[in-house]
């Protein structure tokens, strides 16, 4: 996902910065779920970039396309968001499957016709997985996880899609475009595929934060009440709430919430209580607990709190919180560590208890399993994924098997 350094990079934009990494691995980089190239999008691997529905060369055993149950049984499915434009990158979609006792993942194919499908969401089904195609014309695409084929993507009328989520109610797919600072709405149907966009929102006011040359949308996810989708905007340094009208797909805005100028807030994710958030602000290395008020939508962000880190240069990625509300882990760009709090006082308190090694270098993004017993973490540099086993009467964390093989790893799903 997006970049908060772009003025420090001669004004790069967030594809032509991270495109750089290819030729430079070692120089700093700053992205979110996926890395973008600086060179003119190839079309897609038995595909169209935008519309016609492709067929896909995929390798996908029935054990890995299955919807997820919440208890361990045997192996469950695991996608993988990579970069197909940046040297070293994948040619899609990652399939796998993991152990939910040993955590040990085993490759089973790719997915391709999805160019650059660096964030990736399920449907509550579990029947459909949703990618972003982060490219200068930015899209959505929809894949049927029974057989892995490509349903058709569509234009979210921004560029370098960055992020997406699911509406609850399973109608709805919203997005999040970096490089234009919208967000956007699209209808899902009965199968599972995508419709035309209801709904596009730029993020206009307030205007960019210091060293920031425009809007820069970096998330958008639902509350979970399920009233108002909230988006973190890194170049604006502003929270959105919105409410979605679930009859025609747009989105009105009903609140803001800022952080200080030049934080670079990046991902909010939220308690499982529903009262309080956690906000990663990868500028300038700091996290806060927010409050929300489900009748309003209203946000409000509390003081910045240390991310942990050791590392002269770090860059927080996003949040994951157990399933029960008592733990909290933070991926630490730069660091190369996952921060572990404990949640107090119902949510509203972060408490650091300190970090680990993340098992590669740079981790984009980490996710849990549903039923909170792993950790996974996507290294982007290392091109690894990383599996830890959660302690649920500590939140200790304990490596589970050794790290998968997953080129430019930038998104690791669960299921």
């Amino acid at each position: 996902m997006g970049s908060g350094t772009e003025a420090a990079h001669g004004g790069w934009s967030r594809r032509r910065f991270v495109g750089a990494l290819g030729a430079a691995a070692g120089a700093p980089v700053l992205a979110g779920c996926g890395d973008g190239a600086s060179r003119t999008p190839a079309a897609p691997e038995g595909g169209t970039a935008s519309g016609a529905p492709a067929q896909p060369s995929v390798s996908t055993p029935a054990s890995a396309s299955a919807p997820a149950s919440k208890e361990p049984s045997g192996p469950r499915p695991l996608y993988l968001g990579t970069y197909t434009s940046v040297e070293g990158g994948g040619r899609g979609i990652g399939v796998a499957t993991y152990d939910p006792v040993s955590g040990r993942i085993t490759g089973s194919g790719t997915i391709t016709g999805v160019p650059d499908p660096s964030y990736l969401a399920v449907h509550p089904d579990g029947r459909t997985l949703y990618a972003v195609q982060e490219r200068e014309r930015g899209a959505v695409t929809a894949v049927r996880t029974a057989d892995g084929e490509v349903l058709g993507s569509r234009a979210t009328g921004g560029a370098h899609t960055c992020h997406l989520s699911v509406h609850p109610g399973g109608r709805w797919l919203l997005s999040a475009d970096y490089g234009s600072g919208t967000v956007a709405v699209h209808p899902i149907d009965a199968s599972g595929a995508l419709g035309e966009r209801t709904g596009l929102v730029t993020h206009s006011r307030p205007a960019p934060g210091p060293g920031q040359e425009g809007p820069h949308a970096h998330q958008i996810v639902t509350a979970p009440d399920g009233g108002h989708v909230l988006a973190v905007d890194l170049g604006t340094d502003t929270v959105y709430s919105y409410r979605l009208d679930q009859r025609a797909g747009t989105l009105t805005e009903v609140a803001q919430a800022h952080t200080r100028p030049g934080a670079g807030p990046r991902h909010l994710t939220f308690h499982p209580g529903g009262r309080y958030a956690y906000l990663a602000d990868e500028v300038d290395d700091t996290v806060s607990v927010c409050s929300y008020d489900p009748p309003s939508g209203r946000l409000t962000i509390g003081r910045p709190q240390s991310t942990g880190a050791k590392a002269g240069t770090n860059h927080p990625a996003q949040f994951a919180v157990t399933p029960d509300g008592a733990y909290a882990f933070l991926a630490n760009r730069g660091d190369d560590t996952i921060a572990r709090y404990a949640v107090e006082a119902d949510g509203a308190r972060l408490r650091l208890l300190g970090t680990v090694p993340s098992g590669g270098e740079f981790p984009r993004q980490l996710a849990l399993s549903p039923d909170g017993g792993l950790l996974f973490t996507a290294n982007q540099r290392s091109g690894t994924v990383g599996v830890f086993r959660v302690d649920g009467r500590d939140g200790a964390l304990r490596r589970a098997g050794g790290p998968f093989a997953s080129p430019v790893a930038v998104c690791a799903l669960p299921l």
